[in-house]
């Protein structure tokens, strides 16, 4: 297995291979200084240098079995991630500085993965599984009290928001096929924002706010509510005011991919990985 990690440059439209490591890696976050990839790899969480190419393991404490669902905080100085501890196994979301430390605990229940971060820093955005479905909830990101946003039958997952911290854009089966969708950030007016012939999954919003890249499987290779590794896969992007689907790249890919917001501060770039059996 190799994982090949890239940058695809919006204005030339075209991508760039950054590193190609010989193990697996996930999930590229993009540091506030534009200088470093988070990435996770074997349940640890990474921080790799954009000038030098080494990678540094950030301290994550007790959670040793960290997965490709992270994201870093808007000023930078955080991050929120997803992990089991060895005492735990299913995954819970946990909060620790970005150079690493003691994760302070943040959702009490499981399993729930972490897809977004308000703007302000006040709440945490989620997938979660409670009672046999998987819905979107929200938390203060000083822990507390749970509340769901969606009950839909079917998988919703992948919640990010959006730039002025008013939407949140999420995924789901509801309509039959994976699809992006929409809502206000107390869950409201869910609204969708593709219908075609792919399952679309991980709806990433560009910090300028107006463009969404996401992964798209063809749907006759999984069923709607599954985000398979190694998969052959486009990533494909719209206007976050909704509209034409452009598709950027064809790639071999799936899980792992792009599974957490990985543009960079300038809204031009975006990083992800490929992979090669």
């Amino acid at each position: 297995m190799k994982s090949i990690l890239q940058i695809y440059n919006i204005k030339t439209a075209e991508s760039r291979v950054v590193n190609v490591f010989d193990y697996h890696i996930e999930a590229p976050n993009w540091t506030m200084d534009g200088k470093n990839l988070v990435y996770n790899s074997n349940g640890y969480i990474y921080l790799f240098n954009l000038e030098s190419k080494e990678s540094k393991l950030i301290d994550t404490g007790r959670c040793t079995s960290c997965n490709n669902d992270h994201v870093l905080s808007s000023d930078g100085k955080q991050i929120a991630i997803s992990s089991g501890t060895d005492d735990f196994g299913a995954s819970r979301i946990w909060i620790l500085p970005l150079e690493g430390g003691e994760p302070r605990l943040v959702t009490e229940m499981a399993p729930s993965y972490l897809h977004g971060w308000s703007p302000d820093g006040k709440t945490l955005a989620y997938c979660a599984e409670r009672n046999g479905n998987y819905d979107i909830y929200i938390i203060p990101a000083v822990g507390g009290e749970e509340v769901r946003l969606t009950s839909a039958e079917g998988l919703d997952d992948g919640p990010e928001y959006s730039p002025d911290g008013e939407y949140i854009w999420f995924n789901s089966v509801r309509s039959g096929l994976m699809q992006i969708w929409r809502m206000k950030n107390d869950g409201s007016d869910q609204t969708q924002l593709t219908d075609d012939e792919f399952n679309n999954w991980f709806p990433h919003i560009s910090p300028d706010g107006e463009k969404v890249v996401f992964i798209s499987y063809y749907k006759d290779q999984v069923q709607p509510g599954d985000h398979p590794a190694n998969k052959d896969v486009k990533i494909r992007m719209m206007s976050a005011n909704g509209g034409k689907v452009e598709t950027l790249m064809d790639l071999f890919g799936g899980q792992g991919t792009m599974n957490v917001n990985s543009w960079n501060p300038s809204s031009e770039e975006f990083a992800f990985v490929s992979y090669e059996l």
